[in-house]
């Protein structure tokens, strides 16, 4: 019995969709007035290259932003394409679309995908990173690669390098109840990382409100506040340093303090009290 010979494969042209014609719609949009004619042909246009629009849209659909956001910006280019469109200066409406709607798509990713604003450079040197990463990944058994085999790949410095890497975990931000790290048997998250606010920061710029109105005392009642705040000496204690009653040392201060109050802000008389803490 003769061998049967194998069937010989033929291969066939990959399926492309049908590009719409609609030279002569252009050319008609060109000629009509405002109105609802030419906004019901405009319509038509922008749906008949709608899909075309997706297509370009689903091609980023790997890079971490919904889909349907995607083909909503897709289809925003695909209007201004129309809009812009020009049948007596430019060729075939596909050329002139296709870079409109994937200059869109960049602007969406640069500017409202990054959860940390970056600068446009960093954004650029993370995108080739990342593509040599995700390509030299498949080469070495998914070890990651060096710095130095990126550097390589990209054609970067090796600082540029890892600036880009730096810009890959900016993408997207962390919660602050996110976990410190795999080892972190205790559940603390970012959170705990975080400084409480530090009152006595405030209080420094009160003291500099202060200090010219202290300036201005004699030097008698300056020496007594500094006694009673800086020193924290009683009244008596002063009195008995300056040669003066109590009394009168307590009329002093309060005498003192009132001027202050009266020179300075409502904001900043609190550090009157408080002046020598």
């Amino acid at each position: 019995m003769a061998a049967t010979a194998p069937a010989r494969r033929t291969h066939r042209p990959a399926h492309r969709p049908a590009r719409p014609d609609t030279t002569a719609d252009f050319r008609l949009l060109a000629e009509l007035p405002a109105g609802a004619r030419r906004t019901g042909l405009r319509r038509h246009v922008i749906a008949a290259w709608l899909p075309m629009a997706h297509r370009l849209a689903h091609r980023l659909r790997d890079r971490g932003e919904n889909l349907d956001d995607l083909r909503q910006v897709a289809a925003l280019g695909l209007v201004k394409a129309v809009d812009r469109f020009d049948p007596e200066r430019a060729g075939a409406f596909e050329t002139f679309a296709v870079p409109t709607i994937t200059g869109e798509l960049k602007k969406h990713f640069r500017d409202c995908t990054w959860d940390v604003h970056v600068p446009r450079r960093t954004q650029e040197l993370r995108n080739k990173v990342r593509t040599a990463v995700q390509e030299l990944s498949t080469t070495l058994d998914g070890r990651a690669p060096t710095v130095a085999r990126l550097a390589e790949r990209t054609r970067l410095g090796e600082e540029d390098v890892l600036l880009g890497l730096d810009a890959l975990e900016s993408y997207r931000s962390l919660s602050l109840d996110a976990p410190l790290g795999p080892d972190a048997e205790d559940g603390s998250s970012l959170k705990d990382t975080l400084g409480g606010t530090e009152s006595g920061f405030a209080l420094v710029d009160e003291r500099e409100a202060v200090k010219p109105a202290l300036a201005r005392l004699p030097e008698r009642e300056r020496r007594i506040l500094y006694l009673r705040f800086f020193q924290d000496m009683t009244q008596s204690a002063i009195a008995a340093e300056t040669g003066l009653s109590q009394m009168h040392v307590s009329r002093l201060i309060r005498r003192s303090l009132a001027r202050i109050r009266a020179e300075v802000s409502p904001a900043a008389s609190g550090a009157i009290q408080q002046i020598g803490r």
